[in-house]
């Protein structure tokens, strides 16, 4: 802090450039598609058809493997096995020089050179004393990997996990390429925080007695130093998830000063008839940091038998064995975070992100083992990629990109030159996909159902009154297959019709959307809710955000007052959520339950007097109305009315859709005069279970 520079300018330009490459490909060719395929096809099964210059080949790789599995044609091949007695309750399993052979009738004939011999005679014995090294000191991607293998932590999950550790205090800065320690670091210093920790104390303990060992030299990439625990910890402080990525860190953190693995590796070679066989075994001399790691430790029953060249072991039994060749398996997360590394597609930072965009978008689907199988939709784009541009899908152009992008990091390639030259490039590969986008529809049409075939009829159209279809899949829409026309529909809940009610601008069916019991519901007109007919209305907006003056669903005439969470959101009366009455605002997910069991609910035209919020009509049971004598009616504000009061009870909407959330923004009048706070009243920002407590942000 005391030898503060200035920022380097190519590193800023270099992330400039990356950014607004991603930015620019990204975008133009996931409007097109987006766009182009979802105007077909009914079936698709996902919000967004995206393409990006890191995505596409992350999920490049996983087709990749998908096609060699479908392609792979199993082939049968024999063994010869061969088993000595190496005493009276052991024997040895011999491994077969030869391997393997393809044809039935030579395997056959080397098992028949061999199976009448009684004794295997010793050709050869060797000892040798080998190590297994510590691992280097740990990065993010090695971290990512581990949590995907062994403890079953997707990418992105993990990435957050170190991240919350880190803000925590637990673990150092979590993305980083670096798995060298500066010279100058103290290995020391976090190595006894763990001195007393149930798990591992001895072990410390004896490394700081003893001295530690000096990490393996790794790789320097002048950002941060290598992932390193800061404190000790325990389960019950961070929960069951965070502990056991935090105990692999600093289990992984000791075995990188602590010393090799040694081990003597022992052979023997065997003669049985004309044939070869080799017997190898381990026995460990030292654990090393395999005391730490025990999941590397080195198999205790790999152990031979001392020999020496000439001895002559029984032959238990040889026999042939007939096996076939299997396909690979699918990738795993570890195997394609490595695949990413290895080509440059991505950096530590978002190599999560890719994958879990990858997940998201419903192009793969994470299977048991965490293993990424590409759902028919990621199948179709990579193949279409391959059939009109291979290059879009290849790691190839992303790994040039990159090199370029670091060569303006180090001051040896002019920033607009390579901005400018990659652009150049992507924008004739984005014209010839758009030209040759009918390859793709081709594969597209083989895998899903046009739109006019997707479906069930659900509210008629108010162009040509005839039903259009309801297609649930996301994103889910209605299609007129008579006028050709889709119109979104809000997502995230369920959509039913609206007591054939129709808008009376278009004369469209309304529909209700609904995002459950505990949540909140709006009916919306179809077409205005894609083709906005009012200049304050955005596209995607409800009935409950309409502003026409009459309609009796819109705004206007079911508007109560201003919502006291966000800054421009009205509370609007649910007119289908009777006898469980609900008021809830039309831009964030606040949703106050009231007046159970009445009959009737209507908003009154006139306003109190106080707050300016529109009064409510309530029609109570007889039997179980709250008010006075017999009464049963009663007209009042839910904020002012202490009647009111007592039965309106604040609580949040089961759905947090980002839709439904507000946003800061100028505030409007809302009919009426509804949702004005009289000058100089204070914004009530948390507001009590209790509907009371609305009171006091107008009065």
């Amino acid at each position: 802090m005391a030898r503060l520079g200035e920022p380097d300018h190519n590193e800023a330009l270099s992330v400039d450039a990356r950014q607004e490459l991603d930015l620019r490909i990204g975008c133009a060719f996931t409007r097109f598609q987006t766009k182009y395929f979802q105007g077909k096809y009914g079936n698709l099964d996902s919000s967004l058809i995206s393409f990006g210059p890191c995505q596409t080949p992350t999920l490049g790789f996983c087709v990749e493997r998908h096609d060699k599995i479908q392609s792979f044609k199993p082939e049968t091949y024999w063994v010869l096995q061969a088993k000595v007695n190496a005493d009276k309750d052991r024997s040895l399993l011999l491994d077969w020089d030869r391997v393997r052979v393809f044809d039935r009738e030579i395997a056959q004939m080397f098992l028949n050179m061999t199976k009448s011999e009684k004794e295997a005679q010793v050709e050869a014995t060797s000892k040798k004393e080998k190590a297994k090294q510590r691992p280097l000191a740990l990065n993010t991607v090695e971290m990512l990997r581990v949590a995907s293998s062994s403890l079953g932590m997707g990418p992105q999950h993990a990435m957050q996990t170190a991240e919350r550790l880190y803000t925590q205090g637990y673990i150092s800065y979590p993305r980083t390429e670096t798995t060298h320690y500066p010279e100058n670091f103290d290995l020391k210093g976090p190595l006894r925080q763990q001195a007393n920790h149930p798990y591992w104390a001895d072990t410390v303990k004896q490394l700081l007695t003893e001295g530690i060992n000096r990490p393996r030299k790794g790789h320097d990439a002048g950002d941060h130093p290598p992932i390193t625990p800061m404190r000790s910890a325990t389960e019950a402080e961070l929960g069951s998830e965070a502990w056991r990525l935090y105990e692999y860190i600093t289990r992984h953190f000791i075995a990188t000063i602590s010393y090799d693995c040694k081990y003597l590796q022992s052979s023997i070679s065997f003669r049985i008839g004309p044939e070869h066989f080799t017997c190898t075994g381990k026995t460990v001399i030292s654990p090393g940091f395999t005391e730490i790691m025990p999941w590397q430790s080195i198999p205790l029953e790999e152990s031979l038998p001392t020999c020496q060249r000439g001895d002559a072991f029984s032959v238990g039994e040889v026999k042939l064995l007939e096996k076939q060749t299997t396909p690979p398996d699918y990738l795993t997360e570890a195997e394609l975070i490595t695949l990413m590394e290895k080509h440059g597609i991505g950096t530590d930072a978002s190599i999560p992100v890719h994958i879990n965009n990858i997940c998201q978008r419903n192009y793969v689907t994470v299977e048991s083992g965490r293993r990424l199988k590409p759902t028919n939709l990621g199948i179709v784009l990579v193949h279409g990629y391959y059939k009109i541009d291979a290059e879009l899908v290849l790691p190839t152009i992303r790994s040039a990109v990159e090199k370029q992008l670091n060569l303006i990091a180090q001051g040896k390639a002019d920033y607009r030159q390579v901005l400018g030259h990659t652009l150049d490039i992507f924008k004739r590969k984005f014209h010839y996909f758009v030209d040759s986008i009918a390859g793709m529809d081709e594969l597209m049409e083989v895998s899903f159902s046009p739109l006019a075939a997707t479906g069930k009829p659900l509210s008629r159209c108010g162009k040509c009154h005839r039903f259009m279809k309801y297609i649930q899949a996301k994103p889910s829409r209605l299609h007129c297959s008579h006028c050709d026309e889709t119109y979104t529909l809000p997502q995230n809940g369920t959509i039913k019709l609206y007591k054939e009610l129709r808008c009376p601008l278009d004369d469209f069916e309304l529909v209700l959307w609904s995002s459950g019991s505990r949540g909140k519901s709006y009916p919306l007109c179809p077409y205005c809710a894609n083709h906005p007919p009012f200049r304050d209305m955005k596209k995607g907006m409800g009935c409950n955000e309409c502003t026409h003056p009459t309609c009796q669903h819109s705004l206007s005439m079911l508007g109560i007052g201003q919502c006291v969470e966000c800054e421009n959101g009205v509370l609007v009366l649910d007119p289908t959520s009777g006898p469980k009455w609900k008021v809830a605002c039309n831009k964030c997910n606040v949703v106050a339950h009231c007046f159970d069991n009445a009959h009737r609910v209507r908003v009154s035209p006139e306003t109190c007097s106080i707050c300016e919020a529109a009064l409510l009509d309530v029609d109570f049971n007889k039997a179980k109305s709250p008010l006075p004598g017999d009464e049963t009616q009663h007209t009042g504000c839910v904020f002012c009315d202490p009647i009111f009061q007592e039965l309106v009870e604040l609580k949040h909407a089961a759905s947090c859709h980002p839709m439904h959330r507000g946003g800061p923004g100028r505030r409007q009048g809302r009919g009426r005069g509804r949702g004005r706070r009289p000058p100089g009243k204070p914004s009530a920002r948390r507001p009590k279970d209790k509907m009371s407590a609305l009171a006091a942000y107008f009065v």
